[in-house]
Protein backbone atom coordinates (compact mmCIF):
# COMPACT_ATOMS: atom_id res chain seq x y z
CA UNK A 1 0.00 0.00 0.00
CA UNK A 2 1.32 3.06 -0.87
CA UNK A 3 0.93 7.14 0.62
CA UNK A 4 -0.48 9.70 -1.13
CA UNK A 5 0.20 13.37 -0.06
CA UNK A 6 -1.96 16.01 -1.57
CA UNK A 7 -0.22 19.64 -0.56
CA UNK A 8 -2.45 22.34 0.06
CA UNK A 9 -2.51 25.87 0.85
CA UNK A 10 -4.41 28.93 1.80
CA UNK A 11 -3.93 32.04 -0.38
CA UNK A 12 -4.81 35.46 0.16
CA UNK A 13 -6.91 36.02 -2.20
CA UNK A 14 -10.06 35.54 -3.94
CA UNK A 15 -10.61 32.24 -6.31
CA UNK A 16 -11.17 33.96 -9.74
CA UNK A 17 -7.67 35.76 -9.51
CA UNK A 18 -6.00 32.53 -8.37
CA UNK A 19 -8.24 30.48 -10.79
CA UNK A 20 -7.19 33.41 -13.42
CA UNK A 21 -3.23 32.68 -12.36
CA UNK A 22 -3.19 29.43 -12.89
CA UNK A 23 -5.22 28.86 -16.59
CA UNK A 24 -3.36 31.60 -17.80
CA UNK A 25 0.27 30.19 -18.40
CA UNK A 26 1.66 33.22 -19.55
CA UNK A 27 1.52 34.18 -15.92
CA UNK A 28 3.48 31.51 -14.61
CA UNK A 29 6.38 33.12 -14.23
CA UNK A 30 5.07 35.38 -12.05
CA UNK A 31 4.89 33.21 -9.71
CA UNK A 32 6.55 29.83 -10.60
CA UNK A 33 9.91 31.05 -12.19
CA UNK A 34 9.55 29.01 -15.31
CA UNK A 35 8.73 30.86 -18.86
CA UNK A 36 6.16 29.16 -21.49
CA UNK A 37 8.36 28.16 -24.58
CA UNK A 38 4.80 26.86 -26.74
CA UNK A 39 1.48 26.26 -25.96
CA UNK A 40 -0.76 24.90 -28.98
CA UNK A 41 -3.30 25.71 -29.33
CA UNK A 42 -2.48 29.36 -27.13
CA UNK A 43 -4.70 30.81 -24.91
CA UNK A 44 -5.99 30.06 -21.23
CA UNK A 45 -6.42 25.97 -20.46
CA UNK A 46 -8.46 24.50 -22.71
CA UNK A 47 -8.83 20.20 -22.94
CA UNK A 48 -6.31 18.79 -25.32
CA UNK A 49 -4.01 22.06 -24.86
CA UNK A 50 -0.05 20.98 -24.65
CA UNK A 51 2.36 23.98 -23.04
CA UNK A 52 5.72 23.36 -23.19
CA UNK A 53 7.49 25.30 -20.31
CA UNK A 54 11.27 25.60 -19.61
CA UNK A 55 13.19 26.51 -15.63
CA UNK A 56 15.93 26.86 -13.97
CA UNK A 57 17.14 24.53 -11.33
CA UNK A 58 20.47 23.03 -10.45
CA UNK A 59 22.10 25.39 -12.92
CA UNK A 60 20.91 24.25 -15.82
CA UNK A 61 17.59 24.71 -18.28
CA UNK A 62 15.00 21.64 -17.58
CA UNK A 63 12.04 21.50 -19.97
CA UNK A 64 8.56 20.27 -19.16
CA UNK A 65 5.50 19.71 -20.54
CA UNK A 66 1.67 20.10 -19.10
CA UNK A 67 -1.25 18.38 -21.64
CA UNK A 68 -4.16 19.67 -20.36
CA UNK A 69 -6.88 17.15 -19.62
CA UNK A 70 -9.65 18.36 -17.81
CA UNK A 71 -10.71 22.25 -17.23
CA UNK A 72 -13.82 22.86 -15.32
CA UNK A 73 -14.01 26.81 -14.67
CA UNK A 74 -17.53 26.66 -12.57
CA UNK A 75 -15.79 24.62 -9.58
CA UNK A 76 -12.31 25.76 -10.49
CA UNK A 77 -10.53 22.06 -10.92
CA UNK A 78 -7.85 22.08 -13.63
CA UNK A 79 -6.04 18.02 -14.05
CA UNK A 80 -3.10 18.36 -15.89
CA UNK A 81 -0.79 14.90 -17.09
CA UNK A 82 2.64 16.92 -16.55
CA UNK A 83 6.24 15.43 -18.29
CA UNK A 84 9.60 15.97 -16.70
CA UNK A 85 13.05 15.35 -17.97
CA UNK A 86 14.26 12.11 -16.96
CA UNK A 87 10.96 10.42 -17.97
CA UNK A 88 9.04 11.45 -14.93
CA UNK A 89 5.28 12.09 -15.36
CA UNK A 90 2.76 12.67 -13.00
CA UNK A 91 -1.07 13.18 -12.99
CA UNK A 92 -1.73 16.06 -11.41
CA UNK A 93 -5.11 17.45 -10.60
CA UNK A 94 -5.31 21.22 -9.10
CA UNK A 95 -8.60 22.61 -7.34
CA UNK A 96 -9.40 25.94 -6.04
CA UNK A 97 -12.06 26.31 -3.16
CA UNK A 98 -12.69 29.91 -2.21
CA UNK A 99 -12.86 30.20 1.64
CA UNK A 100 -14.26 33.75 1.86
CA UNK A 101 -14.36 36.82 -0.76
CA UNK A 102 -10.62 37.65 -0.16
CA UNK A 103 -9.45 33.93 0.86
CA UNK A 104 -9.50 30.10 -1.30
CA UNK A 105 -7.64 27.05 -0.45
CA UNK A 106 -5.33 25.52 -3.40
CA UNK A 107 -4.90 22.05 -2.96
CA UNK A 108 -2.61 20.20 -5.57
CA UNK A 109 -2.73 16.08 -5.88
Amino acid sequence: MGLTVCPAAIVAAPVEVVWGNLVQWERHFEWADVQVERSEPEGPATVGQTISFAGKAFGCTLHFIFKVEEVNPERHQLSLHAFFPLGLQEKAHIACSPIDATSCRVQYG
